[in-house]
């Protein structure tokens, strides 16, 4: 990986965390599209850049966040079922389900997920239409949600959106959920990834991880932002056709052996 990887991948993550299409899956696929191998490095790497594209959250809600207390502990009682579980599945997760068939299969059927959601709550009104509404009960339930990222593809925002849209929740407050819970989940996530790696971070490798850092969190604001607006008048539904289109795509390419492990 070069520096021109890095600000690369470090775009795609901070396009694509917040959308309901998987940063993650996107990442493998252009990593491979750029021939970059799945090393030890290249995982933590992928992981750690999502820092930046969470910097960017924390800097659009800051004024939220440090006057509510009563939404930082719903966020945490949402981490917990996600924290508990990457915690025992953590060496599973990355030995055996970072692959491209995975991701692709995952992007397919999360799209489907999708647009049938979208066509169930189409003719229900919304019974929670801001994030300080929601109680601790309901916190815990997308915090469930959320452990379903796990599977590489899934998407952690699609996987929380999808969990709040089907708990009453309007396309706003649950975007903005989504974006919020992202921030102790991945804190803990990158934490503990670079903990277990720290043996491969090097000079060269710390400077890889500030392009892509500051590439993801540029990319990240202009997205969430942009993504708000767009929920205000569209469903989710073009997420999930790009989702089928998208996961399709990459088991193409797979099989083409154009994106290889």
């Amino acid at each position: 990986m070069d520096l021109l990887d890095a600000v690369i991948l470090g775009i795609v993550e901070g396009l694509t965390e917040f959308l309901p299409v998987s940063s993650t899956g996107h990442m493998i696929v252009v990593s491979g599209l750029l021939g970059l191998k799945q090393t030890e490095f290249q995982k933590t790497f992928e992981v750690a850049i999502q820092l930046g594209a969470i910097l960017a959250v924390l800097t659009l809600y800051r004024d939220k966040l440090l006057r509510d207390i009563q939404l930082w502990k719903k966020l945490l009682v949402a981490f917990i079922p996600t924290g508990a579980l990457g915690f025992l599945f953590y060496k599973f997760i990355k030995g055996y389900l970072f692959n491209p068939f995975v991701v692709s299969f995952s992007l397919i059927l999360g799209g489907i997920v999708f647009i049938l959601v979208e066509r169930w709550i189409a003719k229900k009104t919304p019974r929670i239409e801001s994030v300080n509404r929601i109680s601790y009960p309901q916190a815990f339930l997308i915090g469930l949600f959320q452990a379903l990222a796990m599977v590489p593809g899934t998407s952690r925002s699609g996987a929380t959106i999808l969990g709040g849209l089907l708990l009453g929740m309007n396309r706003t407050s649950a975007a903005e959920f989504s974006f919020l819970l992202a921030i102790p989940t991945m804190f803990a996530a990158v934490g503990y990834d670079l903990f277990k790696q720290r043996s491969e971070l090097s000079l060269e490798n710390w400077q890889l991880l500030a392009v892509g850092f500051i590439s993801a969190f540029v990319s990240a604001y202009i997205v969430v932002k942009w993504f708000l607006n767009f929920i205000k008048k569209h469903s989710f539904v073009s997420f999930g056709i790009y989702r089928i289109l998208a996961g399709m795509v990459f088991l193409v390419l797979t099989l083409l052996g154009i994106v290889q492990f």
